[in-house]
C-alpha cells in the first residue's frame, strides 16, 4: 500500500518529526503506523546514544505560575539554531505546564512524569532523532508559597521564580523576580547564606588584606568589614534595588506593604556569566 500525505501528517502529529523521515518510517514499517512510531523513537534513541559525549550547552528555559506555585524549566541541545525553533521551544512550554500540573518536586520526579504517553524522559531522548542533537532536561526548579511570580528574560536563556509570603502586587512581585534575574543573589538574607560561602568569603577577605601588607591582628576584622559588604551585593534583601538604586530592596517591599517578604527564589541561566 502506498504512503499517503494523509498517512504522514498523521505520524508527525504523533511523533513531531520531519516529513521525509515520516515518509520514510512509513516505507519501512509497510504503512502500519504503530511500526512507524517505534522506527522514529528508536532513531531518536541511537541518535541520543551516538551524541551523549556531546556537550549540550544551548537551549530553552522557560517558567510559569500556577496559583502557588511556581516552576522553571530548561530544556537544553547543542546549537543556537535548534533552541530557535518552535517545535523545541513548544517541547519546552509543554513539560512546563506538566510541571505545574503536576508540580514533581525534583528533576528526577519530572522526568519520570508521563507525557503524550511516554516518560518526559524518554520523550526528551526520542525528540533527538528529529533534532539529530543531544537533547536532555538540564535544569527544574520550582517553589511554593503563599503568592508566587515568574520572569523570563528575553531570548529563553535566564529565568526566574519568588514566592512570598503573602499575595503581592504583580508588578512589585514582577520587580523582584527581575531583581534577581538581573543581579544574581547567592541567598535571601545574611541567614541564609550557605556556611561554605561564608567561610570562603572570610578566606578571600583575610588573604587579599595580607596581600596588601595589613598586620595580621587585623586581618579577621578588615575580613568581616568585606563580607557585610559581600552580603549587601549578594542577598536579595539588601541589593540595592535595580529601579532605584537609593534603596535596598528590603527598603522598597517595606514602603509597599510593611509585611511582604520573599521567603524562597530560584534562578536559572544558560549564559556564561
Amino acid at each position: 500500500m502506498a504512503v499517503t500525505m494523509a498517512d504522514i501528517s498523521k505520524l508527525r502529529t504523533m511523533t513531531g518529526a520531519g516529513m521525509m523521515d515520516c515518509k520514510n518510517a512509513l516505507n519501512e514499517a509497510n504503512n502500519d503506523m504503530e511500526k512507524a512510531i517505534e522506527i522514529i523513537r528508536k532513531r531518536g534513541q541511537a541518535i541520543a546514544a551516538k551524541r551523549s559525549d556531546r556537550e549540550a550547552s544551548e537551549g530553552c528555559v522557560l517558567a510559569g505560575c500556577k496559583d502557588d506555585f511556581a516552576a522553571i524549566v530548561a530544556l537544553k541541545c547543542e546549537t543556537d539554531f535548534v533552541a530557535k525553533n518552535q517545535d523545541f521551544i513548544a517541547l519546552t512550554q509543554s513539560i512546563l505546564d506538566l510541571a505545574l500540573a503536576s508540580r514533581p518536586e525534583t528533576l528526577e520526579a519530572l522526568q519520570s512524569c508521563s507525557l503524550e504517553g511516554r516518560k518526559v524522559a524518554d520523550l526528551v531522548t526520542e525528540r533527538s532523532g528529529i533534532t539529530g542533537e543531544k537533547m536532555e532536561l538540564g535544569y527544574y526548579e520550582c517553589v511554593k508559597a503563599a503568592s508566587v511570580m515568574h520572569y523570563i528574560h528575553p531570548g529563553n536563556k535566564l529565568a526566574t521564580i519568588v514566592g512570598f509570603n503573602k499575595e503581592a502586587e504583580y508588578q512589585v512581585a514582577r520587580d523582584v523576580a527581575m531583581q534577581i534575574a538581573a543581579m544574581s543573589p547567592v541567598s535571601l538574607d545574611r541567614a541564609s547564606v550557605p556556611a561554605k560561602i561564608v567561610e570562603q568569603e572570610l578566606e578571600i577577605g583575610r588573604d587579599k588584606a595580607r596581600q596588601e601588607g595589613k598586620p595580621e591582628n587585623m586581618l579577621d576584622k578588615i575580613a568581616q568589614g568585606r563580607l557585610n559588604k559581600f552580603y549587601q551585593e549578594s542577598t536579595l534583601l539588601e541589593q540595592a534595588f535595580i529601579k532605584d538604586g537609593k534603596v535596598s530592596v528590603d527598603q522598597y517591599l517595606k514602603s509597599v506593604d510593611k509585611d511582604l517578604a520573599p521567603v524562597d527564589f530560584k534562578r536559572v541561566t544558560l549564559n556564561q556569566e
